[in-house]
């Protein structure tokens, strides 16, 4: 996997987010070392393109959705998020702690 550029080393990660879990842009970010948190929302803005890219799962730092309006409608991540178990009020993710995952804590590959 070494071999893969950015966009698909991010979508390599996010695709291991487990169902009815959360991450972050930055989170992300750090797990692979390269960019920042924008970089991964760039990448995850470009996902619709590929298959099984689960974007709806990750969030920016504070839980908020803000990668809502670059999904086919602005209520979609929600209501992706909310199939999942996620509690959203206000475009942010009330149960955000609970259900946050962390590739470096979850994880023991390298990409």
């Amino acid at each position: 996997m070494k071999d893969e550029n950015y966009f698909e080393k991010v979508y390599a990660i996010t695709r291991l987010i487990p169902r009815g879990r959360i991450s972050t842009y930055g989170t992300i970010a750090s797990y692979l070392a390269l960019g920042s948190a924008r970089m991964v929302g760039w990448a995850l803005n470009k996902s619709f393109s590929e298959e099984r890219v689960p974007a709806h799962r990750v969030v920016n730092r504070k839980g908020e959705l803000s990668g809502r309006n670059h999904f086919p409608t602005p209520t979609l991540m929600q209501e992706l998020l909310e199939k999942e178990g996620a509690i959203v009020e206000n475009n942010q993710i009330k149960n955000f702690k609970e259900l946050f995952w962390d590739p470096a804590e979850e994880l023991d590959i390298e990409l």
